[in-house]
């Protein structure tokens, strides 16, 4: 989604922040009943690696294998008046679709759409018309719609017997955590800001248990529940934690929670697509109601999300019977400046004594 913080926030009520709904839910699907069926190549998936609801959809992309058929684009980190831009790409225009914004693409299929431009977007590039920005369902059909063009090896992220218990679990998760944070960060009182974070920490602190004796949120290998949850705890003390003032205590004092974190870090399709300099700059830099001198801060040290977490003794596996993906695509690599850095031998040695 657009990041920006305004959306439903009351300069002057203390009126809690609501995230706007999706305003084009068109679906991709096998039997093309929107209008849209899959195809290989057909379609581009425009993203910002600072946006954990976008961060959802690229690790889905890569933990199904769909990289040589749906081409991915990266905006810019920070937006200017026309929302999310493609200033990383030479002549700031992405070389598939030839467009400066992703708002041209919006126009393409609705003139004057009410609503803002949010990420991740589908366009269709031979139309070079938004298809949908509904976050929500995308990665759920990514896992269930585009099976036809998964990897062999491809992990089944939203397996139909577990699916009721990982809906209500990510319905928490997404009320309390993904979205907690925001209306943390957005509100404009007192009261509305403790309830939202208070919100956020009460959840955390009852996914702590559950996670102390399981490896992953439902069942035995990853899910849509844990990518969901992930993008989040990625961010947390790099921005929410001071940003959006979330700030009772950070990940990193979380045993089960920084543990379980690491893990999915570590597992090829989660760290390999995270920049937190994209995420650092794009939050401190874009909030300037929040952040209104821009300064994004040095910290925090990001050597630990390397160190060993142990979290294999509990069983299960990443992937169950499939495989990890390969290795990250050639262009599609985070850039040595938004990546966390691996800790020398002998800080990892002082790390494991600790």
């Amino acid at each position: 989604m657009s990041d920006g913080g305004g959306d439903g926030n009351s300069a002057y009520g203390h009126t809690a922040f609501r995230r706007a709904r999706s305003h084009f839910t068109d679906r991709i699907t096998a039997d093309g009943r929107d209008g849209w069926p899959v195809s290989g190549h057909r379609y581009r998936l425009v993203v910002s690696r600072a946006c954990p609801w976008a961060s959802r959809a690229v690790i889905s992309r890569r933990l199904l294998g769909l990289e040589d058929t749906l081409s991915l684009a990266i905006t810019d980190p920070v937006q200017d008046d026309r929302s999310w831009r493609f200033g990383l790409d030479p002549g700031g225009r992405d070389p598939v679709l030839g467009i400066r914004y992703l708002a041209e693409a919006y126009e393409r299929r609705e003139p004057g759409h009410p609503g803002g431009v949010s990420v991740p977007a589908v366009v269709d590039v031979p139309s070079g018309k938004l298809v949908t920005n509904d976050y929500q369902q995308l990665t759920l059909d990514l896992a269930t719609e585009w099976t036809a063009l998964h990897r062999p090896g491809a992990p089944d992220l939203y397996p139909e017997r577990l699916r009721d218990e990982i809906d209500a679990v990510m319905a928490d998760v997404y009320e309390d955590v993904n979205n907690g944070v925001y209306r943390a960060g957005f509100a404009d009182g007192q009261d509305v800001y403790e309830e939202a974070c208070a919100g956020v920490f009460r959840r955390l602190e009852l996914l702590t248990p559950r996670l102390a004796r399981q490896r992953y949120l439902v069942g035995d290998t990853l899910t849509e529940a844990d990518i969901r949850l992930f993008t989040t705890l990625v961010r947390f003390d790099a921005v929410y934690h001071g940003h959006f003032k979330c700030n009772r205590w950070k990940l990193t004092e979380n045993e089960v929670l920084w543990a379980y974190a690491r893990d999915l870090f570590q597992t090829p399709g989660f760290g390999d697509t995270v920049d937190f300099d994209h995420i650092k700059r794009h939050y401190y830099r874009v909030h300037a109601g929040i952040n209104p001198t821009r300064i994004v801060p040095l910290g925090p040290d990001l050597a630990g999300w390397h160190t060993p977490h142990r979290r294999e003794e509990l069983g299960g596996c990443p992937f169950g019977d499939g495989t990890p993906p390969g290795p990250v695509p050639a262009g599609e690599e985070v850039p040595a400046a938004g990546r966390a850095r691996r800790p020398s031998p002998v800080t990892e040695n002082m790390t494991e004594k600790e």
